[in-house]
């Protein structure tokens, strides 16, 4: 699903409705529908006190149009108009009437206006300001907003949390609503996604508004939301004359003394997800552990017991995950470099093979175009430098991709892969796999995947949805606390499994 900027959204507004021929004041009326309708499917006429707050732009007009829709269904309603400025949308000024001709008197807040009561036992509908939010609201509205806040009121947002804008930071934190939930206009909005701005919103739901389909095909854009209806049309599905050289010799490089187990989750998750043969690289301390932990992996050693101080690979591999637990002696980040400068083979590199290269920047110049890199927080700030905000992180992460040519992912809660410019936002994981280990397995995933013959930014994309989707089998049995990497290398072959599973719905329909 594609994520559009605020000036597409206006685009794609105006294509409609040229296209369909119709007023700004009729696509408004369908919006409002849709949230009425989500409403009403979930209240079906509950005796409570809904709290509307509407702007006097088009937001706003949402709001209008949604407060006459539920006081024609009898709800128990009270109509707030912020009025923030002289100025007023048409289509705001026109909803107001409707409003008022059907009995409804909204009452006016402004800088000199006491606070409304709310009740935390309320349902507060958030419509002040839409997604052309260019500046910081004037301080009494912020108080209003923090007033709201204070309520512990359920808070519903039209298209977006009043306050967050589309392309930056919020100006003043403590003057956005925090939304319970979301509704959002056809398209999601790229702040539910990054972690300065998410917290602003606890759930979201798309409501298609019927918003012109071919100008949305037509588009593209910096961004794109991958769930399961993305993520299906990658999957390569197995022939039935094939043999175990048909999916690839992936080699897992890494480990040191007291760190064999990251190579041990890696080279598990690059079996479990589909490689046809895998060989670890390790010192010679990890060779028994390795044999009796995994029989199915093949296991290479250096010439030193604790570290790796040279990288040899005596035969032809199909790629090569590197990096995890393998420490940054002298001898192993000279054996790493070397490694670098007489290998072609794609790579992804994680873990100390990024800390190496931060410390070695020359040596970005020999890996490999298009290794995907798979770096924490921490280790990402060390390759791109410091950053001041979420949305300067992503232009340095596209920047510097784009220099080298490499896949990059931003790892978080919703894990961004970056490539070519454009960055794909993943759907899936939980807070459960904040825990040591896991990123072992994503970058397994990934290099069993392009063993496989998935290209880096199709083996990237597809390896983040499988790995978030295995951590939420994972936790759907195991809890938060409890799921551990290894419960996620477990549940690799049900996140295969729930890709394909047919939604209830659809089994209905085919029966």
């Amino acid at each position: 699903m594609k994520i559009f900027s605020a000036h597409q959204i206006y685009q794609a507004d105006k294509s409609t409705i040229q296209k369909e021929q119709i007023k700004s004041e009729e696509l408004m009326e369908r919006a409002a529908a849709q949230l009425f309708e989500w409403m009403h499917s979930r209240l079906r006429g509950t005796k409570v006190n809904i709290k509307l707050f509407c702007g006097i732009g088009n937001n706003g007009g949402d709001g209008m149009v949604l407060a006459r829709k539920l006081h024609e269904h009898d709800y128990s309603i009270k109509v707030y108009v912020v009025n923030y400025s002289e100025k007023r949308s048409e289509d705001f000024l026109l909803n107001l009437e409707r409003l008022k001709d059907g009995k409804v008197w909204p009452d006016f807040i402004n800088k000199e206006t006491d606070l409304p009561e709310i009740s935390s036992n309320d349902i507060i509908v958030d419509a002040i300001f839409g997604i052309g939010l260019n500046r910081a609201p004037d301080d009494w509205v912020g108080n209003l907003i923090k007033h709201i806040n204070n309520s512990r009121a359920f808070t519903l947002s039209v298209d977006v949390p009043s306050g967050l804008p589309l392309d930056s930071n919020p100006w003043k934190p403590s003057y956005v609503i925090r939304a319970s939930y979301v509704l959002s206009f056809q398209v999601p909005k790229l702040v539910f996604f990054l972690p300065e701005t998410g917290v602003y919103v606890n759930q979201w739901e798309i409501l298609d508004i019927g918003l012109d389909q071919e100008f949305i095909a037509k588009t593209d854009t910096d961004f794109e939301l991958i769930a399961r209806s993305e993520v299906l049309p990658l999957y390569r599905p197995r022939l039935k004359f094939s043999h175990k050289g048909t999916y690839g010799h992936a080699v897992i490089v890494g480990g040191s003394y007291g760190k064999i187990g990251a190579v041990q989750l890696a080279s598990d998750a690059c079996l479990s997800v589909g490689s046809g043969l895998v060989s670890a690289f390790v010192p010679k301390c990890g060779y028994n552990s390795l044999q009796t932990a995994i029989p199915e992996v093949m296991v290479l050693t250096g010439s030193r017991e604790r570290s790796i101080s040279e990288i040899a690979i005596p035969f032809k591999a199909s790629v090569v995950g590197i990096g995890m637990g393998m420490g940054m002696d002298d001898d192993t980040v000279s054996a790493f470099g070397s490694f670098l400068k007489n290998s072609k083979l794609p790579m992804v590199i994680d873990a100390d093979g990024l800390n190496i290269l931060s410390q070695n920047p020359q040596m970005l110049n020999d890996v490999p175009e298009l290794s995907v890199l798979t770096p924490h927080p921490k280790e990402l700030e060390r390759l791109i430098g410091y950053w001041t905000s979420d949305f300067e992180k992503l232009e340095k992460a596209k920047a510097f991709a784009a220099k080298h040519n490499l896949v990059v992912l931003i790892k978080g809660a919703h894990t961004i892969t970056i490539h070519n410019g454009k960055g794909y936002v993943n759907t899936t994981g939980n807070p459960g796999m904040a825990t040591a280990g896991s990123g072992d397995v994503l970058t397994g995933m990934i290099t069993g995947l392009m063993a496989q013959g998935y290209s880096s930014v199709e083996a990237a994309i597809f390896g983040v949805y499988l790995h978030g989707l295995a951590g939420d089998l994972g936790a759907s049995s195991n809890g938060y606390e409890a799921l551990k990497a290894s419960v996620i290398v477990e549940n690799i072959g049900n996140a295969y499994s729930e890709l394909f599973r047919q939604p209830e719905m659809e089994q209905k329909d085919n029966a």
